[in-house]
């Protein structure tokens, strides 16, 4: 399975350093988020990765649920309960809940059908790692509001999606429309998508991300944020080169 080289397990733990957090952001989702990065002061993994080793975990259902209550830290131990009625827990060292799943309808896909589950975890975290620039920073402008560029935050609250097939040979998201509801400071960016095989639409999904300290829109403060991304996406494929 192509996630190996982002975690180790020891008995019913596994870690993540943050190196191997920070290659998969970057080489898997294409994410240049510098929370990602290992020497980040608030570094934290990413939520796509997590949410890729509970499919590699659990396998792939029509229909699933994802909903993210906590952020893990560098080399924390993260535990994969047995599911229990379809119902996913995975738990930090602390035995807090960090993310939560549900799922329902049929298994589509598992280690034993590996072309199908990679195809669905890569599709989706590229998908998902593309959302800054390209989504969130023109549905603030639109808003006339930005997160704060001193602490640029963004949460990943949940996603869910719904797969009308139990086949598939490609699982490709591509955006339908984005909605930004602002409460005070707060706002609540829903990102919907359609997935397509080919040409043909075979599920839908949403994905929720929290947007905190929000402020009104500065274009050259919003320009650096956007700035220092790419800059940090120029460094790392130099390096890799």
């Amino acid at each position: 399975m192509f996630l190996f080289p982002f975690f180790q397990q020891e008995n019913d733990l596994l870690t993540i350093t943050p190196e191997q957090g920070s290659r998969f952001a970057k080489e898997i989702a294409n994410d240049f988020n510098p929370i990602h990065d290992p020497e980040a002061k608030r570094y934290c993994v990413p939520g796509d990765l997590l949410f890729s080793l509970a499919l590699m975990k659990y396998g792939l259902y029509q229909n699933m649920h994802f909903h993210f209550q906590g952020m893990v830290g560098k080399s924390t131990p993260v535990k994969f309960l047995k599911p229990e009625e379809k119902s996913i827990h995975i738990l930090d060292d602390k035995e807090k809940t960090i993310l939560q799943a549900h799922c329902d309808g049929q298994k589509i896909a598992d280690t034993e059908q590996q072309a199908a589950l990679e195809s669905f975890i890569r599709g989706y975290v590229s998908f998902s790692g593309h959302n800054f620039i390209q989504i969130l920073e023109p549905l603030m402008q639109k808003h006339s509001v930005m997160i704060n560029p001193q602490r640029p935050l963004i949460i990943y609250e949940s996603m869910s999606f719904s797969l009308e097939v139990e086949q598939f040979k490609e699982a490709v998201p591509k955006l339908t429309h984005s909605e930004l509801h602002i409460d005070g400071k707060r706002g609540d960016a829903h990102l919907y998508f359609d997935i397509f095989d080919g040409e043909t639409v075979i599920g839908s999904g949403k994905k929720t991300l929290i947007l905190s300290s929000l402020r009104p829109y500065d274009a050259p403060a919003m320009q650096e944020v956007k700035d220092v991304y790419i800059a940090n996406k120029k460094r790392y494929e130099l390096s890799a080169s």
